[in-house]
């Protein structure tokens, strides 16, 4: 027994022996792994680095209040506020900066005349009465401040700022119940806000700016330009596999095949960069006024196309092979024209809103694709009349019915572009004739809408 202990003792002493060896290798290996972590941070987005120097910057310039007798003699304590502003008010976008720091400061501004007013009527009830009028007041505004939160305009744009209006309110009107020098205060704290404030805005417009409409844009084209890599890699996926060789060409096309899937997660992020890019003044050729919302529009319809090509995707990748491979044939080719010329049409679109050009020869893919999707449709119509077994062809009946659906939803997305073009003015739409493709159902006949602009002649 004496020996079985004194064995275990000893292998107990060598293993925390090897575990305190093993720590200092532990700890390089963790700093080594933090340390390619930030690297590819870093690398993913250079902006981030940027960003992170210009928080320093503000806050080092922000901070300096302390450090200058005339301003820390000016704001005293209050001076933790611009402090506090610079922390909460700086984002990343510019977009993003001015929405808080406008909101910040009105709010501010509104709550403290509020809250000087509020004090002043609840000074004439007296010392009984003074406290139950205040606490009457915040509950009042509280309430009705909370209420307006549930409203979608004023949660999608205002809501930090009636958050901070509601924080202002309290602190100025229970302040101002034991402090004499309510105005002071008052005073004061919107001071250091709007010094907060403006060191950031400026800061994040002067200094390496990052524009949210930007990010916008180049996420609207982004998905676009995704959606075409789909179509470009279908035709060889569905019609390209060899019984023999099944997973040769998967690895190849995975990339473009799935990069449509992303977009079916990009709601959020495209609603939050237009309401930050509705703060931000005229910059490159974003205009005043510069008609984002069309970008939501042309969001939602690339989103319900990809939607469709998630089922398309599931339809290849379905372990049914039921289909008539002789069925396959006879559609490879006018499928393979269709997916071609709407993945054309994708990538023009894709550059058009890219370059800020107007799209010009979108309607020559389209109608291609069309006419083709009229000769599948009549494909169809034939291996009926030949009764052929309808298990053989289900599948393939699927697919096309989906081909013919993602058309469709490219047609929107190309209206909504051309649209988009027109509002925002891009290169070219003053000299151009549009020709928007228009399908009022999948039987109609297409047809096109011209709408040629009025030229002055000389």
């Amino acid at each position: 027994m004496e020996n079985t202990e004194s064995a275990e003792k000893l292998g107990c002493l060598h293993s925390g022996k090897q575990w305190i060896k093993a720590l200092p290798l532990r700890a390089f290996n963790n700093v080594a792994e933090f340390g390619n972590k930030v690297k590819k941070l870093g690398k993913d987005d250079p902006r981030r680095v940027t960003h992170s120097i210009k928080v320093g910057l503000a806050l080092s310039l922000v901070s300096l209040l302390y450090y200058f007798r005339p301003l820390y003699g000016s704001f005293g304590a209050a001076t933790m506020w611009a402090v506090l502003t610079v922390v909460v008010v700086f984002e990343f976008s510019v977009g993003a900066t001015l929405g808080k720091g406008i909101n910040r400061g009105i709010a501010t501004l509104l709550a403290g005349v509020l809250g000087v007013g509020a004090h002043h009527l609840a000074a004439l009830a007296g010392d009984k009465g003074e406290p139950i009028l205040l606490c009457l007041f915040i509950f009042l505004l509280a309430a009705a401040s909370s209420f307006s939160r549930f409203f979608p305009t004023i949660k999608a744009r205002y809501d930090y700022g009636v958050l901070i209006f509601i924080l202002t309110f309290s602190l100025v009107s229970v302040s101002g119940y034991r402090v004499e020098k309510i105005i002071e205060l008052a005073h004061q704290r919107l001071s250091t806000i709007i010094v907060g404030s403006c060191t950031c805005i400026l800061i994040s417009i002067f200094v390496c700016p990052v524009w949210a409409g930007k990010d916008l844009h180049n996420l609207i084209s982004l998905n676009i330009e995704k959606l075409g890599d789909f179509l470009q890699g279908f035709e060889e996926e569905y019609f390209g596999k060899d019984e023999n060789e099944e997973n040769v060409l998967v690895s190849q096309n995975k990339k473009p095949l799935c990069g449509y899937k992303s977009v079916l997660n990009s709601m959020t992020a495209e609603e939050s960069l237009a309401n930050f890019a509705k703060w931000e003044p005229p910059h490159g050729r974003f205009r005043f006024r510069h008609p984002w919302n069309q970008y939501l529009k042309i969001g939602a319809i690339t989103r319900q196309c990809a939607c469709q090509m998630e089922a398309l995707n599931g339809c290849i990748n379905s372990e049914i092979q039921a289909s008539s491979q002789e069925f396959k044939k006879k559609i490879q080719e006018t499928c393979t024209k269709m997916t071609f010329e709407s993945s054309k049409t994708l990538m023009e679109l894709s550059s058009s809103i890219k370059t800020m050009t107007h799209p010009q020869f979108v309607i020559t893919h389209l109608k291609t694709s069309r006419i083709a999707a009229e000769d599948l449709k009549m494909a169809l119509k034939e291996a009926k009349l030949e009764k052929t077994e309808l298990l053989q062809i289900i599948p393939t009946t699927t697919v096309i019915s989906l081909l013919i659906e993602i058309i469709t939803y490219i047609e929107r997305i190309s209206e909504s572009v051309h649209e988009l073009s027109r509002s925002a003015k891009f290169r070219g739409v003053a000299d151009s004739t549009d020709i928007v493709p228009v399908s009022d159902g999948e039987d109609s006949i297409p047809h096109v809408v011209l709408t040629v602009h009025e030229m002055t002649l000389p």
